[in-house]
């Protein structure tokens, strides 16, 4: 159940990157478009997340 709630999360992202990217566009302002950047890493990171090694 986890690994849904993850991809639901996911989604929500990438469809806030382009809802704001697209609004940004529109209307000119450039802080929609960095959110839309923010948005998107977190996209991409929680698609691919880090994997830290265990350094004992």
């Amino acid at each position: 159940m986890k690994s849904v709630y993850r991809y639901l999360l996911i989604v929500a992202l990438l469809i806030g990157a382009l809802s704001a990217y697209s609004y940004g566009s529109q209307t000119g302002v450039f802080l929609f478009v960095v959110l839309g950047f923010v948005l998107e890493a977190g996209f991409w990171f929680g698609l691919f997340p880090i994997k830290r090694r265990n350094q004992r």
